[in-house]
């Protein structure tokens, strides 16, 4: 099977694993990417690009039967070779790598943002399909625990109509850690908004739909700092909904980190999924005696009207699994039998386009519209 056959539009054999490149071996490639796809059925990590001797060392004892290179450029030389390749790089590397591969005829998936702006992702979209390639981008906390169980209680009607959903990443982390992450620089795409803000962005667009106004206020709060640290976005969708979005690195006390108000109840969820704090501390899907994602009762959101759930009103409700590995899963299925991948670079441009609007309106001042089509 060359390379090309394992595409979106599918039909790969299922004789053997699909073999995976992974560009870069930092904390995404190393705490998440790696050990998902070494933990999923029908991928093997094959090779790992990193100009760390020392990171190669990590990915070779973490996965033994891993291949390492120096350079991307490594990689994707060897495209005849793979048949996936998984971006992990910095985040002003997205786009280049990703038009690399696929001009390589690799199908394609990209840690988040996958670009900086919504008409680069558009780009990269339009020669995937023009080369009927998988493009994916990696966007994991669609299968956060509380996040799947916010799901499932609106399509459940739980909540009834939904008037507000209020998200948060916040951390207190008085001191800035520095790196690219943390860059002013525009071309490092660094900053809370476009890190932790994918993937609010992301969630809100996912139950909700199209957004057409956006407004916000971003600050650089922290003594050294560069990029944002302390950012809100609000976001009126289509359909009514509003979205109230927080991220920060400057919370001395943490909200809740979903608190979704509807014309039934409201459902308020305290606390971070446990999953990657799971991969940070080396276990892995699948593990004897793991139950993979789950919740101990105590940290349950609580369901009800009237009251406060601080004060024992509403009713817990059990949260469900978080899953990472289903991504991979998902992307494992489309490569064999076709179809849609589980996040869609489409899916992806339309969170850019939130994204830069929030910029332009915490620049200005001001609410910016983006159109139904956003």
């Amino acid at each position: 099977m060359g390379a090309t056959s394992a595409r979106g539009g599918g039909g790969a054999a299922h004789d053997r694993p699909l073999r995976v490149g992974l560009l870069g071996y930092g904390l995404a490639g190393s705490v998440f990417h790696a050990p998902l796809i070494a933990a999923t059925e029908g991928l093997r990590l094959d090779l790992v690009s990193t100009a760390s001797p020392e990171r190669q060392a990590q990915a070779r004892a973490e996965h033994p039967q891993v291949r390492t290179a120096d350079t991307a450029e490594e990689v994707l030389a060897r495209a005849e070779d793979l048949d996936l390749i998984v971006i992990a790089t910095p985040n002003k590397t997205h786009v280049p790598l990703a038009a690399a591969a696929l001009e390589a005829g690799l199908p394609v998936v990209v840690d988040k943002p996958l670009a900086a702006t919504a008409a680069e992702a558009e780009k990269l979209a339009a020669l995937a399909e023009d080369r009927g390639l998988l493009l994916s981008v990696f966007q994991n906390r669609r299968w956060d625990n509380d996040f799947r169980t916010v799901r499932k209680l609106i399509e459940d009607g739980a909540l009834g109509d939904v008037w507000r959903f209020e998200s948060r990443f916040e951390r207190w982390r008085p001191t800035p850690k520095g790196g690219w992450r943390e860059s002013g620089d525009p071309a490092e795409i660094g900053g809370l908004l476009y890190d932790l803000g994918s993937h609010l962005a992301d969630q809100a667009l996912t139950l909700f739909g199209p957004v057409v106004s956006v407004y916000a206020e971003s600050d650089v709060r922290r003594p050294g700092a560069e990029a944002d640290d302390d950012t809100f976005l609000a976001l009126t969708h289509a359909n009514g909904v509003r979205s109230h979005l927080w991220v920060s690195a400057t919370a001395a006390l943490l909200g809740p980190r979903f608190r979704v108000l509807g014309n039934r109840a409201g459902y308020t969820k305290h606390g971070l999924d446990p999953q990657e704090a799971a991969l940070r501390e080396g276990r892995r899907p699948g593990d004897e005696g793991v139950e993979w994602g789950v919740e101990p009762r105590s940290g349950w959101g609580r369901l009800g009207a009237g009251a406060s759930p601080r004060m024992g009103g509403g009713e817990p409700v059990p949260t469900l699994p978080g899953d990472y590995p289903a991504y991979y899963a998902a992307i494992e299925r489309a490569l064999r039998e076709g179809g849609q991948p589980p996040v869609t670079a489409r899916e992806a441009a339309a969170a850019l386009r939130v994204l830069e609007a929030a910029k332009l309106s915490a620049a200005e001042g001001r609410t910016v519209r983006i159109g139904a089509e956003g």
